[in-house]
């Protein structure tokens, strides 16, 4: 199999192309290099530069190099941003997806992966969120997700496609510190960003009904996400048709003020973190039950949240040396 990984030089797909090549798989990288880092596609991994709304180049990609399965990663992905542009982000999420679907479909080529995001269950009022779980996004971005699904749905039923779309919950870590992510737009590296400033890590509300009163949240590092592509991909590959919607996660779920401590923990600062105002639509709970992955990919997490930090850190004090604690 030849897998393009859309996306694969951005934070997620750089390790999926990683996890890819390391299980014996071939990948192909196509990204437009708008997030993504062209450094980040290993030494023999071809890239090809471009966005998945040019249909004809995406085509010319996949006839070029063979490929037999696709993983699309590439998406706009902030959910504050997608509020303030949702039409930049409906045409970059979902036209992006269908462009890509026709080229796909009219390859022939008969595996696809879809990148989705545990922002489609919006607020869930339930202590684990199964696959059942009503989806209800509260952001474009989450429309997006739940839009794609449909269309990835839709497009394996009406050609054979076999797909699998991940709903991923929240994605951490790092598998060596040049693959870390540069974004400063999640819990632990926006933590990191006030630890190095010398400044106290912000919650955003503590009267939550949670033990602790803040955000309760599942997890993943992304190595064992990274994995979780692999055997999704296989899975396709050895049963043709076939249509899974499975959560990425751990199951677990963890404070944010609980997080914060272990953060200052692991890096060795002493930072107590000041309360804000709630933001909103933060539900107070997401936490994923992943038992429907593990029946359907043999796929499990192994990675602890202190993995997650440590591995995190280290990236972040590459990027930045200041940050290192003596």
């Amino acid at each position: 199999m030849t897998w393009l990984i859309t996306g694969g030089a951005g934070y997620i797909g750089a390790h999926v192309v990683r996890a890819m090549t390391e299980a014996g798989e071939k990948a192909v990288v196509y990204d437009d290099l708008s997030t993504g880092i062209a450094e980040r596609v290993p030494d023999g991994v071809p890239l090809v530069v471009g966005s998945v709304l040019d249909g004809e180049r995406v085509a010319r990609a996949l006839a070029d190099h063979s490929v037999t399965g696709v993983v699309h990663l590439a998406a706009k992905k902030q959910v504050g941003e997608s509020v303030d542009l949702p039409l930049h982000y409906y045409r970059q999420n979902v036209e992006g997806l269908r462009v890509l679907l026709d080229a796909v479909t009219a390859a022939g080529v008969p595996s696809f992966v879809f990148s989705s995001s545990a922002a489609v269950y919006g607020m869930p009022d339930v202590d684990l969120v199964t696959e059942e779980t009503p989806c209800v996004p509260m952001s474009p971005y989450g429309e997006t997700k739940l839009a794609g699904e449909w269309l990835v749905r839709a497009t394996g039923r009406a050609t054979g496609l076999a797909t699998a779309s991940l709903r991923y919950f929240n994605v951490a870590g790092a598998a060596s510190p040049d693959l870390v992510d540069t974004g400063v737009y999640n819990l632990v590296p926006m933590v990191f960003e006030k630890l190095t400033e010398s400044a106290a890590p912000r919650i955003f509300g503590d009267d939550y009904a949670t033990p602790d009163g803040t955000c309760v949240r599942d997890y993943i590092h992304v190595v064992d996400l990274a994995e979780a592509h692999v055997a999704a991909a296989r899975a396709l590959q050895s049963s043709p048709g076939t249509a899974l919607t499975l959560n990425i996660g751990r199951g677990e779920g963890v404070s944010v003020r609980e997080m914060i401590d272990r953060i200052n923990a692991v890096t060795g600062c002493d930072q107590p973190p000041t309360v804000t105002p709630r933001r909103p639509g933060d539900p107070a709970r997401v936490v994923a039950s992943a038992d429907r992955a593990a029946v359907e990919l043999g796929w499990k997490a192994k990675y602890d949240v202190e993995d997650m930090i440590t591995s995190a850190w280290a990236g972040w004090v590459r990027l930045h040396p200041e940050a290192a604690r003596d």
